[in-house]
């Protein structure tokens, strides 16, 4: 499917590939790993043809349709839903052409091929992908100006799933899902049937999509059969074996040169010696494979512990104004809590977090907290508004205005950037980097209690294992809003749910959720068929009308005999796949082709049942005529 030989790129002085090579499989659902700033986002933009490696190729079938979600949001008039139809520019074409159509040949190619890429069911699939993603009907049918640059990216990214490209390309396709929408794609790409390439930190999405991990390491690419708990697991057998051979060469090395020391002045043993030299210069060293470590991440706990609850509501409402988000709060927090937060975005989370954190008042209701309690309080928004000038060293010279450099100095490399990185200027810091330092900040003087909004974006799979435990370290309370399943499963023993104007304890566990979710999704997959269900008769229906120029009425009889070729056409297209599937060894052989001819085959005996409920209905009005 995708082959890579031999390609060299270089970024300034920084080489990102050096001579790396490899083949993913056709069909295959492809994890991209590696830490940040390795080259992964490069890669997948050399694929793209946006750059042009040093030497070396990429080479792609020639017919291939790829499908990327672009970096910049989209925006416009546009409503939501017409947006992500109008990524499939063939059926767009297609119905075009199909209403002006006269020619009887055309007509029957035009039919045909629609029938192939499921045209007729397209906007309940288009409504299906933007439900899922957090879109309900209404807001579906409001124009791309009216939303954040964030949700405008999850639209960017319901346009590349509804097209259904042969090869998928996805770069940190959570970074803009709440936990809600992460569920809901994670599940969808799980049976994706096209061959796909994505970058991911979120092990719970490597763990049920991939079947394959693409590691990054060394400016080297390697493929490795399995998910990512698989791949780990087979790295750290082979880091095993090779250390150990290393071992052993390494004491085959020093006897051969303990030999070569003692007898090299004696010439009876002149020839040995000189032998065991070649047999030295010969001896290639074995390169262990050993990760580079990854500083941890620190969260000072706080110098004395408050009496519980540090927090009690009771009949707690709040909200911005005279507007009410979120009422009927009676919840207490105690000093080692550890709470995830769920609920999907909009819902009231943020509010809530600002209603803790002191930022935002109860309106109603009594709420009591600690007198001595200091909240800390991370955010993403909050990383983005760092002072680029700054560095770290200048940030926290600010809080530790008294302290000598050298402690100062201490502080910024427990978190995280020892010696000359302290003097780095925030722009030329990583996201990760950034994530790190804004973390430290809002942690410096351990608070009692931690608040963490979506903590792990811009940071790689093992900095995610350092921000776990040091949350499993900090003995403080902590709320976790997160997108990430892994940290809340790790990190939290209580949660949450924000939903319908309230928060309430939630009975039960991440599967349990997960479960309520996709309930949920599937609820409105059931309405979006429904609501589209006419929308698609309508269409079914104006295609074989296109045989003659719309001025003109087109008799009865003649309805009913091209709803009768419109029926044979689609039984002919089922026999042709029953046909195709008879064969038992495509499933095993070509499980994508097997599992792309099995969705076809369904759709195409839906659409021969509006087909023979069409014809039926024309007859019927043909026999009351007569």
């Amino acid at each position: 499917m995708l082959h890579i030989n031999d390609l060299t790129y270089r970024l300034g002085p920084r080489i990102l590939f050096d001579k790396a090579s490899v083949a993913l499989p056709e069909g295959g659902r492809v994890g991209f790993v590696g830490r940040n700033g390795t080259g992964k986002t490069t890669l997948f933009n050399m694929i793209a043809g946006d750059l042009h490696p040093e030497s070396g190729s990429i080479t792609l079938p020639r017919t291939m349709r790829m499908g990327r979600v672009e970096q910049e949001a989209p925006g416009g008039p546009t409503s939501l839903i017409d947006f992500v139809l109008a990524a499939d520019t063939e059926r767009a074409a297609l119905l075009h052409e199909a209403e002006t159509a006269t020619e009887a040949g055309r007509i029957a190619d035009i039919h045909t091929r629609l029938v192939d890429i499921d045209a007729h069911s397209a906007p309940a699939r288009a409504a299906t992908i933007l439900s899922g993603l957090g879109f309900d009907s209404e807001a579906q049918d409001r124009a791309l100006s009216e939303f954040s640059g964030g949700w405008r990216m999850r639209v960017a990214l319901a346009a590349v799933l509804f097209s259904q490209p042969d090869f998928l390309l996805l770069d940190e396709p959570t970074n803009y899902l709440d936990l809600e929408g992460t569920l809901w794609l994670i599940d969808y790409l799980s049976t994706y049937p096209a061959t796909m390439l994505v970058i991911s930190h979120d092990r719970d999405l490597l763990d049920a999509v991939c079947d394959h991990i693409l590691h990054l390491d060394r400016s080297k690419l390697t493929l490795w059969k399995g998910n990512y708990d698989s791949f780990e697991r087979q790295r750290r057998e082979q880091q095993a074996i090779q250390l150990k051979h290393q071992k052993k060469q390494d004491e085959h090395r020093k006897h051969l040169q303990a030999f070569v020391d003692r007898f090299r002045a004696k010439a009876s043993k002149a020839r040995q010696a000189q032998s065991r030299i070649k047999m030295l210069e010969k001896l290639q060293p074995i390169s262990a494979m050993v990760d580079s470590d990854v500083l941890p991440i620190v969260l000072p706990s706080p110098q004395k512990e408050l009496s519980p609850p540090i927090i009690a509501m009771e009949g707690v409402s709040t909200g911005y104004g005279e507007r009410t988000i979120l009422s009927k709060l009676s919840l207490n927090i105690s000093n080692d809590d550890r709470i995830g937060l769920l609920g999907s975005n909009g819902n009231g989370k943020s509010t809530f977090a600002k209603l803790i954190a002191g930022r935002l008042a109860a309106t109603t209701g009594a709420m009591r907290r600690s007198s001595k309690l200091e909240v800390g309080f991370f955010a993403q928004h909050q990383v983005e508004e760092l002072d680029l000038t700054q560095t770290p060293f200048l940030c926290l010279s600010e809080i530790m205005r008294d302290q000598p450099e050298s402690k100062v100095r201490g502080k910024c490399a427990q978190f995280g950037f020892p010696g000359m990185k302290a003097d780095t200027p925030v722009s030329q810091l990583s996201g990760g980097e950034k994530a790190r330092l804004m973390m430290g900040l809002a942690t410096f003087h351990g608070p009692h209690l931690l608040i963490l909004d979506e903590p792990t974006n811009h940071l790689d799979i093992d900095s995610r294992a350092a921000l776990i435990e040091a949350i499993n370290d900090y003995e403080g309370a902590i709320i976790l809003i997160a997108h990430d399943r892994h940290l809340i499963d790790a990190c939290a023993d209580r949660l949450w749910l924000v939903d319908q104007g309230t928060v309430q304890a939630f009975d039960g566990d991440m599967d349990d959720y997960k479960k309520l979710v996709l309930d949920r999704a599937g609820g409105g997959r059931r309405e979006g068929r429904r609501a589209n269900r006419a929308e698609a008769k309508v269409a079914e229906r104006a295609i074989p009308n296109a045989s003659t120029p719309t001025a003109k009425p087109v008799s009865m009889k003649k309805q009913i005999a091209a709803q009768e070729e419109r029926m044979a056409k689609f039984t002919e297209l089922i026999a042709r796949i029953d046909k195709a599937l008879g064969d038992t060894a495509v499933f095993s052989r070509e499980p994508a082709r097997a599992s792309t001819l099995s969705r076809q085959r369904a759709e195409l005996e839906k659409a021969l049942v509006l087909a023979e409920e069409d014809w039926l209905r024309l007859t019927m009005a043909q026999e009351d005529a007569g």
